[in-house]
């Protein structure tokens, strides 16, 4: 009976202990937060801005565009086209140019200004005055007009070297693309040495390809360094719309270095002449096919087509013709390889012309002749 008492009054002081725990609240359900994103400081780091808030390679494109601007010019041209019999239209043309000196020379290309009677210049300051024809070597698609502007109005552009440039460094063009003035796009050198035939025959050797975009307009506008030198001139893009296609062709500057004192100096560029007018490609070279009388190549011995009268027939036989296998010792096998070679020569030097003539090699010193009319080579 004692027992049972006893267990009764455990089972009874139990229910009372536990009726007397305090109730603690629910814990709230859990909710699916996700993470917060760690703000990568170092991508905001000061130390990559200058003073204005540029990276260095902004601070580069803005320190050229500010220091040679100023040196682009807007060329407006117009020109007089006949069509039809007695009728004539006016024919409007916009090209770009570079400042030379404070003298007012301007470069340019020469098929910006070839077929116009009226050319202008615009200067970065709204300024326009009319130009007049100073050079050209229409083989280099080189021009050089002049203004009479006040020195303190022109800015002249630091001349580079095109023979240090190397595929893969950051060019600039400037110029007036679709008539929009001073208009700056930035790429790459994407090539060297390539050729560009701006005249039958005739090709520019070591042209500059990039890949800034060149529209009609920039003809004539400089391509310019990290430096702000000029480094070559805008001709030409590889297009069939005549817009850009990522390829553009550029004049190098040693070649415009070259040929600009001549124009300012001479009006044109004073070549050696051969006396060699005409060629004809053949497997085994170049075919002579014209000599000038009593010219260079003639004085010198060699022979072009052979005239054979035969009763009141006169037949000309070309197979007694010369034919050219190389200059110089310069293997050509084109008459752009063998203008190529001359156009680096002047009046009085000596080349060696090799022959193969009645199947036979023979070597015959020719020494150049001068160049009075602008022709000579420019005729093959």
């Amino acid at each position: 009976m004692i027992q049972q008492f006893v267990t009764c009054f455990v089972i009874l002081l139990t229910c009372q202990l536990v009726l007397a725990q305090p109730v603690l609240p629910s814990p709230p359900p859990k909710r699916n937060t996700l993470p917060q994103k760690q703000v990568d400081q170092t991508q905001y780091n000061p130390q990559w801005y200058n003073e204005e808030g540029l990276t260095p390679d902004e601070a580069v494109n803005v320190a050229v565009y500010e220091n040679c601007n100023r040196s682009v010019v807007n060329i407006s041209t117009l020109g007089i086209r006949s069509e039809r019999l007695f009728i004539q239209t006016t024919e409007e043309g916009n090209g770009s140019g570079s400042v030379l000196d404070k003298q007012g020379h301007i470069l340019t290309n020469y098929h910006v200004i070839e077929r116009a009677q009226q050319v202008s210049v615009t200067l970065y300051n709204e300024e326009t005055y009319p130009a007049k024809l100073i050079g050209a070597d229409p083989v280099n698609d080189i021009a050089v007009i002049k203004i009479d502007a006040k020195p303190e109005e022109l800015y002249p552009l630091p001349l580079g070297d095109s023979s240090r440039l190397r595929v893969g460094m950051r060019v600039y063009a400037l110029g007036n693309p679709f008539g929009l003035e001073r208009t700056m796009s930035d790429g790459m050198i994407s090539s060297l040495n390539r050729t560009l035939e701006v005249q039958r025959n005739w090709i520019i050797k070591a042209i500059i390809q990039i890949d800034a975009s060149i529209n009609p307009g920039n003809s004539g506008g400089p391509l310019l360094n990290t430096h702000g030198q000029l480094i070559g001139m805008n001709t030409a893009i590889a297009s069939r719309v005549e817009q850009s296609a990522g390829i553009g062709f550029v004049i190098p500057v040693n070649l415009i270095k070259r040929v600009v004192p001549e124009l300012i100096k001479h009006g044109r560029v004073i070549r050696g002449e051969i006396g060699i007018t005409e060629v004809t490609v053949t497997d085994k070279g170049l075919r002579v096919s014209r000599l000038t009388r009593e010219g260079p190549a003639a004085r010198a011995g060699v022979r072009g087509p052979a005239t054979v009268r035969r009763g009141p027939v006169i037949i000309t036989d070309r197979s007694a013709a010369d034919t050219i296998i190389a200059l110089d010792q310069q293997p050509v096998a084109s008459a752009a390889e063998f203008l190529g070679i001359i156009e680096s020569k002047k009046p009085g030097d000596t080349v060696v012309l090799t022959l193969l003539r009645e199947k036979k090699v023979v070597e015959i010193p020719i020494k150049l002749g001068g160049d009075p009319n602008g022709a000579g080579v420019d005729g093959i």
